[in-house]
């Protein structure tokens, strides 16, 4: 909120800047799954997998009733690969197709969410349960579909490429200069 807030006190179109740090957010994002490695906290199912990882049978998130021992998928390695993998997919995508008009952040709700519905799937640490799904899982078919309407909105709207990142009317005095002599 404070993003569009901003956006619109300097004149900026928020899709625009939204485009602009959607890679960002989403390496940011994978990068900060290290902390849950740190804490060996939100892992996932057991696994006889070799990077499985082992969990201290003490740590406060280990399941109850599951024998010592166990390996478990480390979902948080799982995210930040496909973060990463994701953030350079998007930034290929953006610049091949010069996606623009909120296209690039439409994608980056698509990826993420993508991945959490396929990370949800597998984790085991508690959560509510919505109509058989994890909340988590909810929100992220929330997202993907926010995702998918805004990139098939921005497309038929929008098919070309933005003029400026300035809202109309809002371009700096030289800016405005620049185009009446054109």
């Amino acid at each position: 909120m404070g993003a569009y807030i901003g956006t619109r006190q300097l004149g900026y179109r928020f899709l625009t800047v939204a485009d602009a740090v959607a890679p960002g957010i989403l390496i940011a994002q994978g990068i900060g799954r290290l902390g849950n490695y740190f804490n060996k906290e939100l892992f996932g199912l057991p696994t006889e997998l070799p990077w499985g990882l082992e969990i201290d049978s003490s740590n406060p998130a280990y399941p109850n009733g599951l024998p010592e021992g166990l390996l478990f998928h480390p979902t948080f390695l799982y995210e930040m690969i496909w973060n990463l993998t994701g953030a350079a997919l998007i930034i290929l995508l953006a610049s091949r197709l010069r996606l623009q008009w909120g296209k690039v952040f439409a994608l980056y709700l698509m990826v993420y969410s993508l991945g959490r519905i396929w990370i949800e799937s597998i984790r085991i640490d508690p959560s509510e349960i919505i109509l058989g799904l994890r909340v988590n899982i909810w929100s992220a078919l929330i997202g993907l579909t926010i995702g998918i309407a805004i990139f098939v909105v921005q497309s038929r709207r929008h098919p070309g490429l933005e003029p400026s990142i300035w809202k109309p009317g809002r371009e700096p005095a030289e800016e405005k200069t620049t185009k009446s002599s054109d």
